[in-house]
């Protein structure tokens, strides 16, 4: 019963995640089409910019969490107080990130990367530097309305983001209708445009919306910035930042160490990780699902439905890691036609999809299981584990076999496999720890 209603849950979830997948994907696939040099500049910049960026989306979680908690126990005042300074904690990371991504955008060219990839990637990351405020605003709304278990608001204006961002990208990256070929940075136009129209969105839907009027209502006593809330949402969310930020940062070196061994091996790489990505939000908004529902049992101190929650979650994470792994296994052959056409990217990346497809039953495990821990605010020993396991065995694993022994791109996602069972493997022993002793 407890997993049905976890599933329920979290279907909203995974299709609004999915469609930000699903525009990165097509931001991808179109920009494949211009040259795999663009496709490969649009990755250097995605991994540089997915570490601060991954961050503040942690930092962003805290608001589902205590909204969570709070309405377990049917706290309305405190309900609107953490939606008031998370959003503000929302802008003041979003601008740090933005300053700090614009200031150094230089890095890129210290990187050891293919100078072409370089000259196209500078520019296109200042503008998607830009486009984490709106962003990161949205999605503290949507953690906002995820906490309340009102998951299919964010659903519906991310869908509706879609068809925009798709439109805006046939427009600045082709320049069809009159509007100058802007190639690479016309990717970069279209996805800050659309996340500004998705935050105005999601915004004037809570504005307007009867059911959110209640914690509207309560602003005059309730909307001040409080020393003690923030510090409360940011030792929550720092740490719940620095898991996810742990694992897209080690992807996001390893893809630098691929970078320079070439735009090919990067290119291929980068089909590999979208693969990766896409299963990986499944994963996430179940997380997220269990972990509001475990969070809104512990806020109401029903210990045992927290445990029922938790347990049901983690077996649907085998069930479903399991499934992915095979449902990639068996298009392995099909999925990087989608980006390019060059015959040596597609043959690279035909075998790294098949470690991609091994790392989801791994993937699945920890990302659910850190997803719980999270929401009854086990976050610091978690964080710990996932940081010895990815950047003290899996990254210097991934580049001894990458460099020292000659395997190249497979040698460091073989590294990655290791760092992630030893992660998913400490993460499940503290989970069943914490829910056998409350």
């Amino acid at each position: 019963m407890e997993t049905q209603k976890t599933i329920k849950l979290a279907i909203p979830l995974i299709i609004g995640e999915l469609s930000q997948i699903v525009l990165h994907i097509i931001d991808m696939a179109m920009v494949g089409r211009l040259s795999y040099k663009h496709l490969a500049a649009a990755s250097l910049v995605m991994n540089v910019i997915n570490i601060p960026f991954i961050i503040g989306i942690g930092i962003a979680m805290s608001i589902a969490q205590t909204v969570s908690m709070a309405n377990g126990a049917h706290d309305t005042a405190k309900i609107s107080h953490y939606l008031f300074n998370g959003i503000v904690l929302c802008l003041l990371t979003s601008l740090v990130i933005c300053i700090g991504l614009e200031l150094s955008s230089g890095v890129l060219l210290h990187l050891g990367q293919d100078q072409e990839v370089v000259a196209l990637a500078v520019p296109f990351m200042r503008v998607m530097a830009y486009s984490t405020i709106p962003m990161l605003l949205f999605i503290g709304l949507q953690q906002f309305t995820d906490g309340l278990e009102k998951t299919r608001t964010a659903m519906i204006i991310s869908l509706m983001a879609l068809p925009l961002n798709v439109f805006f990208n046939w427009l600045l990256i082709l320049g069809n209708l009159g509007f100058p070929r802007l190639e690479l940075m016309g990717a970069a136009w279209g996805t800050f445009i659309t996340r500004i129209i998705v935050f105005a969105a999601m915004a004037v839907v809570i504005c307007a919306s009867p059911f959110y009027k209640r914690y509207i209502t309560v602003r005059k006593k309730q909307w001040v910035v409080k020393w003690e809330t923030i510090k409360e949402m940011l030792t929550l969310g720092i740490p719940c930042g620095l898991q996810i930020g742990m694992e897209f940062g080690a992807f996001a070196v390893s893809a630098i160490l691929i970078g320079t061994m070439g735009a090919m091996e990067l290119a291929a790489h980068q089909i590999a990780i979208s693969c990766v990505s896409f299963t990986f939000i499944f994963f996430t908004g179940l997380a997220e699902a269990g972990s509001i529902r475990i969070s809104n049992a512990y806020g109401a101190l029903n210990l045992k439905k927290g445990y029922a929650i938790g347990k049901g979650t983690l077996l649907t994470a085998v069930v479903f890691g399991t499934c992915c792994a095979i449902v990639l296994l068996c298009i392995r052959q099909f999925i990087p036609i989608l980006f390019t056409e060059n015959r040596q990217v597609l043959s690279l990346a035909v075998i790294l999809v098949l470690y991609a497809a091994i790392f989801q039953i791994p993937d699945a495990i920890q990302t659910i299981t850190a997803g719980l821990l999270r929401g009854i605010k086990d976050v610091n020993i978690p964080t710990g584990l996932i940081a010895i396991a990815y950047w003290v065995i899996g990254l210097p694993v991934g580049y001894y076999l990458a460099f020292k022994l000659g395997l190249g791109p497979i040698g460091v996602w073989v590294g990655f496999l290791i760092g992630l069972t030893i992660s998913s493997i400490l993460l499940v022993f503290r989970l069943k720890k914490k829910l056998v002793t409350g």
